[in-house]
């Protein structure tokens, strides 16, 4: 199968929620994904306090890592199943996916305050920003070319549920493939909501806070091991 040149495919910006396949359809909930991320992003430019726009980059770094662990997981799959000769695209964008991480895990400690912290943050911004055109301008329109509304939302569907329970921390080091990220994917998400819940309930630099951590790490390590013994 020829794939459709440049010319031919239309953005998914440019389409309304019917063309896309309905609200539940892939396309459509990935263009509000994208969305949300870039109104985050203008809150962050028209924030003037330092310690608010950290708390902006951190909400936004959660929505990025969980939104880019669901295409990993279950849309790349897909449209590797419907385009397989076109796989070298999402190889790209899971390069850009792998430098999302490591930017994100660099600010996750890096002080809001500090002079270089919004070089870092713009960085970051832009690598977003390419991947969300990516997607929407030739991802998503060339498997709407070959996969049926339904198809697009069945794909929404399991996108959607592996969004809502994806790691929502950056882990760099983890494959960006199945099944190496689902394996590693489930005990990283139970981590990561232990250290979520943590850092809300818990001020840093408690012996209690330590002890929970800690524990969360042991999740992980436990669950690691034993998603390489299958």
């Amino acid at each position: 199968m020829s794939l459709p040149s440049r010319e031919q495919l239309v953005s998914v910006a440019e389409q309304s929620e019917a063309q896309r396949g309905g609200r539940r359809s892939i396309l459509s909930r990935q263009s509000r994904d994208h969305a949300d991320l870039d109104a985050l992003m203008t809150a962050y430019d028209a924030e003037p306090d330092a310690a608010a726009r950290g708390r902006v980059v951190a909400e936004l770094a959660e929505r990025a890592l969980r939104h880019a662990f669901a295409e990993e997981t279950v849309l790349f799959p897909a449209y590797r199943r419907h385009l397989p000769e076109d796989a070298d695209l999402t190889a790209h964008i899971q390069g850009d996916h792998q430098r999302i991480n490591e930017l994100l895990e660099a600010l996750q400690t890096a002080d809001p305050h500090a002079p270089g912290y919004d070089a870092q943050v713009r960085e970051a911004f832009a690598v977003i920003r390419h991947d969300a055109h990516d997607e929407e301008d030739e991802l998503l329109p060339r498997l709407q070319r070959v996969a049926s509304p339904a198809q697009l939302r069945a794909i929404g569907n399991a996108w959607e549920v592996q969004r809502r329970t994806s790691p929502t921390r950056p882990h760099p080091k983890i494959p960006r493939t199945p099944p190496g990220n689902v394996l590693t994917g489930i005990p990283l998400a139970v981590s990561d909501r232990v250290k979520d819940g943590v850092d809300h309930a818990l001020p840093r630099g408690s012996r209690v806070r330590t002890v929970a951590l800690a524990a969360g790490a042991g999740l992980v390590v436990a669950g690691v091991r034993a998603a390489r013994r299958r």
